[in-house]
């Protein structure tokens, strides 16, 4: 490879991988009927990359790895467990998945689409913590949506 080749054709870039696997993950929960945000703060003030809802009121949070050290230097995921109905982690196809552990669900996803290749084992949650989370998912989702209609409100 000539040095015009390799400075045109760079390797992609952590948050790169990132953005690629959340959008390929989003699209494959869309098509199943979740309703998806990106970047939902828990009570806790974990962060999950994404939380999908079912159309039946399921919650699952969804853990974006770019790469290998990115799965190693998180230990917090964990954490997300008592927030959701199911936990799964999204990577990227080169991602070496049998690292990641037995009892979470795995989705492999690149920029315009995923597969599940392993579902996510179930707790359900609390209903007194499943409703907050579903009032504080809707919230997040108009508000969102109310800055695209109107960035500038009075």
């Amino acid at each position: 490879m000539n040095q015009a080749d390799s400075l045109l054709n760079l390797p992609p870039t952590r948050p790169d991988v990132t953005r690629a696997v959340c959008r390929g993950a989003s699209r494959h929960l869309r098509a199943l009927g979740y309703a998806v945000v990106k970047e939902m703060t828990f009570a806790n003030g974990r962060r999950g990359d994404i939380v999908a809802l079912s159309p039946a009121g399921e919650l699952l949070v969804v853990e974006v790895k770019s790469g290998l050290e990115d799965y190693r230097i998180d230990g917090k995921w964990p954490d997300y467990r008592a927030y959701c109905d199911g936990f799964l982690f999204a990577v990227a196809p080169e991602f070496p998945a049998e690292i990641l552990p037995a009892d979470v669900g795995l989705i492999v996803a690149d920029a315009y689409g995923g597969a599940l290749m392993r579902d996510a084992p179930r707790h359900p949650l609390a209903p007194a913590r499943r409703k907050a989370l579903t009032i504080a998912f809707g919230r997040l989702a108009a508000a969102r949506l109310a800055g695209l209609e109107d960035p500038q409100p009075a």
